[in-house]
């Protein structure tokens, strides 16, 4: 039986993920990370989203160090979240060193459980600037990983897995309607309502990516959205 820790946001690339990695045969041990941000809806979704899969354990780890640090729009409620993304550089929302402090996270939670892989949702096509979002940070990560844990120096290495990292948000909302993927559970807009602003940067790739795949997203909108343009 091979194991696959998955880093379960709750958000539409996370959960393509687990579709992924259910295909592939892993048995799915997802991780998601309570970690100081505005809203709790995307960990109360990761939650429905596991229960979906019936995996055999997830795992919600508190991490309120983020909360305290500061320094982004989705854990600093002094910095407001942009409706409309920016024009250039490393966007407000960018949380410091986030994917490597929860990739080290699961790597330790996949050396205790004896997994054979991380998935996580990263994509260096749609990846709103984020810099631990790109290829050589992940093939980094793989690297240290297996210099720094017993696992990879002794029994076998793990591998971080990232099924997005090449594809856009319309190729990856494709692959996941391909795989089943219950997009209607999931939640990616910034401001944590059960309604999605569909104004948030995070909203508008979301928007962008199902019109791309030609489908509609099963998730409800404050705004009207014409799927057909």
């Amino acid at each position: 039986m091979k194991k696959a820790v998955v880093v379960l946001s709750g958000g539409l690339d996370s959960t393509t993920c687990m579709s992924v990695a259910q295909n592939e045969g892993y048995t799915l041990y997802p991780i998601t990370f309570r970690y100081g941000q505005r809203h709790q809806r995307e960990v109360e979704q990761a939650k429905k989203i596991a229960d979906f899969y019936s995996v055999h354990e997830h795992r919600i780890v508190d991490l309120d160090f983020f909360r305290q640090l500061g320094g982004s729009a989705l854990t600093d409620a002094s910095i407001e979240v942009p409706d409309q993304g920016e024009d250039q550089g490393i966007p407000v929302t960018y949380v410091p060193a986030r994917n490597m402090i929860f990739l080290s996270l699961a790597t330790a939670y996949a050396e205790v459980i004896d997994a054979e892989a991380i998935f996580t949702g990263v994509s260096s096509v749609d990846y709103s600037g984020y810099p631990d979002c790109r290829p050589e940070f992940i093939q980094s990560m793989n690297q240290t990983i297996n210099l720094a844990t017993k696992t990879g120096v002794s029994t076998h290495h793990l591998k971080i897995k990232t099924p997005l990292m090449q594809l856009t948000k319309g190729e990856t909302v494709r692959l996941g309607n391909t795989l089943g993927a219950p997009y209607q559970l999931t939640t990616s807009c910034y401001n944590g309502d059960t309604e999605a602003c569909g104004t948030c940067d995070s909203c508008r790739l979301r928007i962008k990516g199902f019109k791309d795949a030609g489908a509609v997203d099963p998730i409800p909108y404050k705004i009207t959205i014409d799927w057909n343009k």
